[in-house]
């Protein structure tokens, strides 16, 4: 009878074999899984940022120009600057600088979204949400460090972008022409100027932009018991996420601005806290520092929704294909 029990307990080498095999085939397909989610992050992101900022290409321009300078802000300057832009330079003009946006944004987006998916399944499983949503700090945690890792690979391309959006044509004729004369007139450093307030800008930003984002959809399928919003929810809450998230941390976007232009506007800023000194002293804290606060309102909270709400259709879209890939292989 023991050697009969004996015997049932005993694993044979084939049994062994086939256990080992089937470890194997687990893990393969956890690791092609875990790689499509990166692949399928890093596309919907690109195709969220490029679509959120083509769309609000003038306005962003228009902004910039107002940040950099001492112009007064209006809703009445705004207009006749767009309306001027238009006249002396043609309708695309609006758009000029945008493919310089392109090439920062696409490689932005892509790695913010995907970044933030691989920092909430780190913070996840370091938390033991197993796919719930993340406690509050975490979930403002993995926004920060999404947004710190996005910027600080992109950077000078950000730079490159604002250079372009308040130079006439004539002085750059492309991106490379852009970090050429930088590296040469200015020095490769340039290509890092104002980093600092973009950063400290960013951890708000970037950290409260993808909490409330995250907050609205858990209280949203916790209130409706549905798991997934309506397009036109995310859109929502998309846009409260971008109001938010760009209110707090636009003082710093202006001192930027300042920091990154500063070779074309014939000055010269050493820091932060000198480059806020002058604004406030030419413009005053609240005109100078939230100049074009109010066009952000209406710009931000359309860029960040359009943003978030393609991210997402774009990851079921994804996933929907790959499933149906699978299913007919």
């Amino acid at each position: 009878m023991e050697n009969v029990a004996k015997k049932s307990l005993e694993t044979t080498p084939t049994q062994m074999v086939m256990v080992s095999d089937l470890e194997g085939t687990v893990k393969g397909a956890l690791d092609v899984r875990g790689r499509r989610h990166i692949i399928n992050s890093l596309i919907s992101g690109a195709i969220a940022g490029a679509v959120a900022k083509t769309t609000v290409a003038p306005l962003d321009r228009t902004k910039i120009i107002f940040q950099v300078s001492s112009r007064g802000f209006s809703a009445k300057e705004v207009v006749k600057l767009i309306y001027q832009t238009y006249r002396n330079e043609g309708f695309f003009s609006l758009w000029r600088g945008n493919s310089a946006t392109m090439v920062r944004v696409v490689p932005y987006a892509a790695l913010q979204f995907c970044s933030h998916e691989q920092y909430k399944q780190i913070l996840g499983s370091y938390c033991g949400t197993h796919g719930r949503p993340l406690p509050p700090f975490p979930r403002l945690l993995a926004g920060a460090l999404a947004g710190i890792t996005a910027t600080t690979v992109t950077y000078p391309l950000d730079l490159v972008r604002a250079r372009m959006a308040v130079t006439p044509k004539e002085m750059y004729g492309n991106i490379l022409h852009v970090f050429i004369r930088i590296s040469r007139d200015e020095g490769l450093k340039t290509l890092y100027s104002g980093f600092s307030p973009t950063i400290l800008g960013v951890i708000p930003y970037a950290g409260l932009s993808f909490f409330t984002y995250e907050t609205c959809k858990k209280l949203h399928a916790e209130y409706t018991e549905r798991p997934y919003p309506y397009p036109h929810e995310r859109l929502l809450f998309g846009a409260c996420a971008g109001l938010i998230g760009q209110s707090a941390s636009y003082p710093l976007d202006v001192v930027r601005r300042r920091m990154q232009t500063a070779g074309v506007q014939c000055r010269k800023y050493s820091g932060i806290i000198e480059t806020m000194r002058h604004i406030v002293a030419e413009e005053g804290s609240i005109a100078g520092l939230y100049k074009g606060l109010s066009m952000n309102w209406l710009k931000g909270p359309i860029a960040v929704g359009t943003s978030f709400t393609t991210f997402d259709l774009m990851q079921i879209l994804l996933h929907k294909l790959q499933d149906q890939g699978t299913f007919q292989r």
